[in-house]
Parts: C-alpha cells; structure tokens; sequence
C-alpha cells in the first residue's frame, strides 16, 4: 500500500516546522526582530565575537543567507563587524550594546514560547521528542 502524503515524515516535520516558526516569529512580533534574527543574537549572546564562519556553523544558516540576516542586524543597531587585531582579513561578528540587552529579552521569550508550543505534550513526551529530533539530526544518513 503506498504511503499516504500526510503520514510522509518529510511532510510532517515539514509542516511542524512551519508552525513552529509561525508561533516563534509571533511571539517576537513587537520586538521588531525575525525569528531568525533572534537565533543568530541567542548565539551570540552565548559566545560573542564570532567570524561569520564560527556563526554559520553554529546556526546551520549558509553564508549568503547569514550576511543578509547580519546586515539587517547591523543596520538595526544590535550587531557590528570588527576587524580581527592580529588578522585584518578576519571580520568578528559582536554584538552592540543595545544588542546585548535585548538578548536576556529574546531568551525569556524563547523559554515561554517553548512551554507554551509543546504544552500539548507532557513533561516525558517533550523529553523524548528532543530526543529523536537530536537522533534525526545527528544520524550519518542526514548528513
């Protein structure tokens, strides 16, 4: 019997995707920053002063991608580019000071929206969730 679309994992993890990402940008809507904007200064906000190929790494995002997220971050005033001291062809990625009070902000946001999302699930099946998702991602086939 073939396998029916709504029962493909790819169509599923799709579509959770997607609703994941419409809750988190609406729970960042008045911050005045994406979803995606707001990962990338989450990470910075774990180890700042990054190059641009650390951050990529670190965010999964490619670097035509990332350098348009970081623009829109510049032009806002939460990031900037610095020169390396020792390098001058190394650009590090530092967040400004208004950058580095929004993220405790972000990070609040962030863990509300995470209870909130998965409250459908108790405690044991959000455990497990993360668990295959970590499995998913980290299998040598998916690479």
């Amino acid at each position: 019997m073939p396998l029916k679309v709504d029962d493909c994992i790819f169509f599923m993890l799709a579509r959770a995707s997607q609703a994941g990402t419409r809750f988190w940008a609406n729970c960042l809507s008045d911050m005045g920053i994406t979803a995606v904007q707001a990962m990338v200064l989450n990470f910075l906000g774990d180890q700042d002063s990054v190059t641009s190929k650390e951050l990529s790494e670190r965010t999964g995002l490619d670097g035509a991608t990332l350098t348009g997220v970081l623009d829109r971050l510049k032009n806002s005033g939460l990031i900037q580019r610095q020169r390396h001291p020792r390098d001058r062809r190394a650009i590090h990625i530092c967040l400004t000071g208004d950058g580095r009070e929004m993220v405790p902000r972000i990070q609040e946001r962030l863990n509300e929206a995470n209870r909130q999302f998965l409250a459908v699930l108790d405690d044991g099946e959000q455990t497990v969730l993360r668990q295959m998702l970590r499995a998913i991602r980290s299998s040598p086939n998916v690479q």
